[in-house]
């Protein structure tokens, strides 16, 4: 948690908001957390948000200053959030940097307390190597031919491809499960041995499984809040996450699993045949 759901969510209600403030400060609580690279946090004094995006579970702001244009990419990492305002005293010691605004918003924070995630400044350029290097093809946007030839291509387990960033850019542990849930297939089958069909049911579940959890806002597992403040709601449709132990929603009559591992799997054992 934070994944791509999560990510888009946080960047929708970015454009929702804030699209259109000037920067009006920047305020650095942990160095270590800031990435500088050709661009520097005093070149965004003065800047215009002009859009925001996301790079797999990253958020992308677009800034506009005097023609010129450069990016500040959030790491959400596990825990990293962007909020409007600080819900509670507590968040302030875990803020790493503060963007003061023009506009109804005052503010953006980003909060990370287990500081896995960075702040990359970056023009356009060293954000296109910055994609290249970090990020496979988007889930979302990748067409049939392409995801096709690249599951075909993996002699590794199902949903490790998922999950890989190079590869597929966005899924994490939560979405993996569901998405081969409704799939009907196994984690642990190999990518490479899948039939057409079965690779096309992959290719659908992902985009269906996202969608709806985008437009439920993301889930709210754990530590996922929106930028207002507003929880997720697709953990309310999870279908196999955490559910160990409790019946299969087909109705297939069997119990959800539980597969330990670096990263919990959990599937049913008549629905998801290995």
């Amino acid at each position: 948690m934070p994944e791509l759901p999560e990510a888009e969510t946080v960047a929708r209600r970015l454009r929702e908001h804030l699209i259109g403030a000037t920067v009006t400060d920047c305020l650095v609580g942990r160095d270590d957390i800031v990435r500088e690279g050709l661009s520097t946090l005093a070149w965004y004094l003065g800047a215009r948000l002009a859009s925001a995006g996301r790079l797999g579970k990253s958020v992308v702001l677009e800034c506009e200053k005097a023609g010129d244009r450069r990016f500040l990419v959030f790491e959400l990492g596990m825990t990293g959030l962007l909020f409007f305002t600080l819900l509670h005293p507590s968040y302030r010691k875990h803020t790493h940097l503060t963007l003061s605004l023009t506009g109804s918003i005052p503010a953006l924070y980003y909060w990370n307390p287990r500081r896995f995630g960075r702040v990359y400044l970056l023009d356009r350029s060293g954000l296109e190597r910055f994609r290249a290097r970090r990020f496979g093809c988007d889930p979302l946007t990748v067409r049939w031919e392409e995801f096709r030839a690249l599951v075909g291509k993996r002699r590794g387990r199902l949903k490790a491809l998922l999950m890989h960033q190079q590869v597929i850019a966005g899924i994490g542990n939560i979405y993996a499960n569901e998405i081969l849930y409704r799939a009907r297939l196994h984690p642990y089958r190999t990518a490479s041995r899948l039939q057409a069909p079965a690779v096309r049911r992959l290719y659908d579940s992902m985009r269906v499984v996202l969608r709806e959890a985008i437009a439920a806002g993301g889930s709210s597992v754990r530590d996922f809040l929106a930028p207002d403040g507003t929880k997720g709601e697709y953990r309310k449709r999870h279908r196999v996450y955490d559910k160990a132990g409790l019946p299969c929603p087909s109705g297939c009559g069997r119990t959800i699993r539980r597969l330990k591992g670096e990263r919990s799997s959990f599937y049913c054992p008549a629905c998801q045949r290995k």
